[in-house]
């Protein structure tokens, strides 16, 4: 049987979760997310969290809250999914692209400096891998020119930096819950923020912009019924089924780290000796959550080495194409070559399978399926 470079790791109690939930009046708008976003909260040192739809539908709240808008700029790394900017430039922003380091493939706060001006607003950090960025330098230039930092920490949820979790470090962090990230709830992100009023407007805009308290409205005496509109806003709720699920999984976090963790190290020891690979680098002062198992195949052998995994049965993926390499951007003015890091990265990088549920067995399989390709 085919193995994927990730899966979704779901138990009986999960199931369980779920099947309790669709059994009570509270389908979406009830106590699982608030006891899911508490949850999350926790696990991230912060006060307070908001559930979302996606992980890109966390971007976008975030980037609401920023109150980005049409003249403002937001650098960002191109090696991403295409999210992390987009969602900033649905806002109307200029997004301004920051080469990457090679050995993490994170933004490089050496590059971003040069690149602030006076309508930058938002630096756009992503944990590649779930390897955080360098946090404290890109805080450093965040507050040293009054702009906020954000955290794309799709990859990242468990990881620490500097022994502080993710989400505690950041103005605003968001998180993703996708079926292949490190937890999940079958769509969905959320929100964190070192920043309460940032938080505040995310959840606002996440939640269609509606203003139910009496306090907050311009006619309060309309009726109990009355609520109120401001500022535009989206739906982007998380529903109580999925909440379940996300809690459920919680329980089990530290397990799939461990377990992400101890995949990542064999992998290491067991293809140290493959001069044409370089594996991935952690930091000493990180503890990440393992997303991606992202290999460099160096000698122009990427493609060759992907295909045939690929067809002995290992699923690889690639992560990711720079992300003004789309047309989206192309047609914007953007050229490639602009990051020239990113872009050697990127025509290196294969993602192997790295997920909980993967066993020692298809493990070796990997491992041995990607030395014959230069046997």
């Amino acid at each position: 049987m085919s193995i994927p470079y990730g899966r979704q790791s779901i138990n009986d109690d999960d199931i369980a979760a779920v099947v309790r939930t669709l059994g009570t009046d509270w389908l979406t708008m009830g106590p699982e997310v608030s006891a899911f976003e508490a949850a999350i909260a926790q696990r991230a040192g912060v006060t307070d969290a908001v559930a979302v739809s996606s992980g890109t539908a966390a971007l976008h709240a975030a980037y609401a809250a920023a109150q980005i808008g049409p003249g403002d700029e937001v650098i960002t790394t191109p090696m991403t999914f295409v999210a992390t900017a987009a969602t900033a430039a649905l806002q109307g922003a200029k997004i301004v692209f920051a080469d990457v380091q090679y050995d993490t493939a994170n933004i490089d706060p050496t590059l971003v400096e040069p690149l602030i001006t006076n309508n930058t607003r938002v630096i756009a950090a992503v944990d590649f891998a779930g390897h955080p960025a360098d946090l404290d330098e890109l805080g450093a230039l965040a507050a040293a020119n009054d702009l906020i930092l954000l955290e794309d920490a799709a990859h990242s949820v468990a990881s620490t930096y500097r022994g502080r979790p993710v989400g505690s470090i950041a103005d605003i962090t968001t998180l993703s819950f996708f079926p292949t990230k490190n937890l999940t709830t079958a769509e969905g992100g959320a929100i964190v923020a070192t920043d309460e009023l940032l938080l505040e407007r995310a959840r606002l805009f996440s939640k269609q912009g509606l203003v139910r308290d009496k306090s907050k409205q311009r006619y309060p005496d309309e009726g109990p019924w009355h609520q109120e509109v401001f500022e535009f806003g989206i739906n982007y709720r998380l529903p109580d089924v999925l909440a379940a699920l996300g809690s459920s999984q919680l329980t089990r976090l530290d397990a799939f780290k461990a377990r992400r963790t101890a995949i990542f190290e064999r992998y290491r020891a067991e293809l140290a000796d493959l001069d044409s690979i370089v594996l991935p680098t952690r930091r000493d002062y990180v503890d990440p959550m393992w997303h991606l198992f992202p290999i460099r195949v160096l000698e122009g052998q990427r493609r060759r080495v992907f295909d045939y995994l690929r067809a002995n049965g290992v699923l690889v993926q690639v992560n990711y194409i720079p992300a003004y390499w789309h047309p989206v951007f192309e047609d914007l003015g953007y050229q490639r070559g602009m990051c020239p890091v990113a872009e050697q990265f990127y025509s290196e990088e294969i993602s192997l399978p790295m997920f909980a549920a993967l066993d020692h067995d298809d493990q070796s399989r990997v491992i041995d399926v990607l030395r014959a390709a230069f046997a």
